[in-house]
């Protein structure tokens, strides 16, 4: 219930409203009482006095006993909404309809706060998922590595061909589970942006012989042939981190060998422009399913959830994660274009790097 004054002194709502009645009374009253004794012109001046007098004062007892509650409700709309939400007008004449505007201001914010319920839901699934996908990338590697150790104990240390054979597996074993910690620390730090990129000058050709000598191995196995499309009059410099972008390189590339059809093909091509030169690894493996496209750059996301790390060809799950934040980093995003049995193509931009005389 409103209250009016200040001091020892306070009307409420009550009291505005028998005050308003008892003049609006008046003004009647004192109208019938003069009325008899008026001509008709000054009756009919009398008659717009009083009703004019009534309006104004049903007008601002609605000011009083409803504007002004709905005006402190606004205020209270007005703090926990937004700091740079206009406030109602003071003024009292052709006010924008109050409680048509809380209606809207409400549902407004009611549909906000489901909106922050529905990405807390989200992120809390999310959340989860990535426990649980941690748990299991940890698991793998430490119980193969606890069970050769304990085969070691049990007795077959005796044995030098398989203690160095069950000595290897567990340092493989081992091996894999710090390239994963490393991969999530990195992912944390990238996500955080604790990690600066070293931007040079380099020349993506370079780069790219370097990356295709370190996995070459790795497609023979399968009998991919990996594929430099490049013009050798063409400038390829870019302005980037080096060592940041050859992990993007390293890492799009093993995914294309690791998913790819045996015996098919991979190309990697540049293509260079004024402000950007265009990044494309392109594949002619099984493709991507349309549903799976936007998600597979999360984190242990899996197309084949059946399929374990071993069986795809090792990893820690998190390389094209990684590779989305680098480029990120660099101001650009990894686009995908894919068709189930007719491969995959994915795309990211540098920035070109000033050649000088330029």
């Amino acid at each position: 219930m409103a209250e009016v004054g200040s001091g020892k002194f306070k009307l409420t709502s009550k009291g505005i409203a028998v005050i308003i009645s008892l003049l609006v009374a008046a003004i009647i009253t004192s109208y019938l009482l003069v009325s008899p004794n008026l001509e008709f012109k000054q009756r009919i001046l009398a008659l717009g006095f009083t009703f004019s007098s009534c309006f104004l004062l049903v007008y601002f007892s609605y000011e009083a006993l409803i504007f002004k509650e709905i005006n402190i409700i606004y205020d209270g709309l007005d703090k926990t909404k937004r700091k740079d939400f206009r406030r109602m007008s003071n003024k009292f004449l052709w006010r924008p309809e109050p409680l048509k505007r809380i209606k809207e201001e409400i549902y407004h914010m009611a549909a906000q706060k489901q909106k922050e319920i529905d990405e807390l839901k989200r992120l809390q699934a999310l959340r989860r998922e990535f426990l649980a996908d941690v748990s299991h990338e940890l698991k793998t590697p430490i119980f193969a590595a606890q069970g050769f150790i304990h085969t070691l104990l049990d007795g077959a240390m005796d044995d030098v061909k398989v203690r160095d054979k069950f000595l290897q597996k567990a340092a493989k074993s081992l091996d894999g589970l710090d390239e994963l910690v490393q991969d999530l620390i990195t992912i944390s730090q990238l996500e955080k942006g604790v990690v600066q990129m070293n931007k040079t000058a380099f020349d993506l050709r370079q780069l790219s012989h370097e990356v295709f000598e370190q996995l070459e191995t790795k497609a023979a196995l399968k009998g991919i042939t990996l594929h430099l499309v490049q013009d050798e009059l063409e400038n390829y410099l870019v302005q980037a981190d080096r060592g940041r972008i050859k992990q993007v390189l390293i890492n799009l590339l093993d995914n294309a060998i690791k998913y790819g059809r045996e015996h098919g093909n991979i190309w990697l091509s540049f293509s260079a422009g004024k402000k950007k030169t265009l990044v494309t690894v392109k594949d002619d493996g099984r493709g991507i399913p349309k549903e799976h496209q936007t998600r597979i750059f999360e984190r242990f996301y899996r197309i084949d959830k059946s399929r374990t790390r071993d069986t795809s060809g090792g990893g820690s799950g998190l390389g094209l994660a990684i590779s989305k934040h680098i480029v990120e980093a660099h101001r650009s995003t990894i686009a995908i274009e894919s068709e189930v049995g007719k491969g995959t193509i994915l795309k990211f931009k540098l920035p070109t790097a000033r050649v000088k005389g330029d």
